[in-house]
């Protein structure tokens, strides 16, 4: 009598299984920094805009870390700038919000939604002013960003340059230039509360004093 005997599990990969393997290796390799890697992956045709659990990008995982020439790299290939994340990051407005400057003028260059939104209802300039970021507040001002507008909490670029600082040399570079745009200095909180009231309230008096100089009340 023949003696049934188990059969082993085949370990050949499937197709999924090689290409998820691939792409998780050009995710890693892009937040790593290793650009002749993410080159190589490219090669062999692992998709540029492939994504991990929360929706990041190579680009994305790039940009959190600054890896400039990978996001190079990945941006010749057709990454796509925009491509947003579980939590409403794009590669530009994460390069917004974390001064990565370089990265900024990439996605700028390349097809950057000035007007798209993070979580928050906010462009990318709304939290570059907050986070004292003045030479990426150049560039998205330059580039025609709205200064004007308004995210959910009901504040503009102006207002988190004062709501959320100190009031010290960054963030008076950064209300001088957004003076200089023709930001709307009297657009006020949801609250009714101006920007040049908060600036006396917080006893910021240079900002105040910018402001009232520019006609502000």
């Amino acid at each position: 009598m023949d003696i049934p005997t188990e059969q082993a599990e085949p370990t050949i990969q499937t197709e999924d299984v090689r290409s998820r393997a691939a792409a998780d290796a050009l995710l890693k390799a892009a937040g790593s920094g290793r650009d002749s890697e993410v080159a190589a992956l490219l090669a062999r045709g692992v998709p540029v805009d492939v994504t991990d659990a929360q929706g990041n990008t190579p680009l994305l995982l790039a940009t959190a870390q600054d890896r400039l020439a990978v996001a190079r790299l990945l941006v010749a290939a057709g990454a796509d700038v925009n491509r947003q994340n579980r939590i409403h990051d794009s590669a530009y407005l994460l390069a917004g919000a974390e001064g990565r400057l370089g990265i900024l003028q990439l996605t700028l260059a390349h097809g950057a939604d000035l007007r798209s939104t993070n979580r928050y209802g906010g462009t990318a300039l709304i939290p570059a002013c907050e986070r004292g970021h003045v030479d990426v507040v150049a560039a998205l001002l330059k580039a025609g960003v709205d200064p004007d507008h308004v995210n959910k909490l009901g504040w503009t670029g102006l207002l988190e340059a004062i709501l959320l600082s100190d009031g010290g040399p960054r963030h008076q570079a950064i209300v001088k230039q957004l003076i200089e745009a023709g930001a709307n200095l009297n657009l006020a909180d949801h609250d009714g509360v101006t920007p040049l009231q908060h600036a006396r309230q917080r006893n910021q008096t240079t900002i105040a004093r910018m402001l009232e100089a520019a006609g502000a009340h």
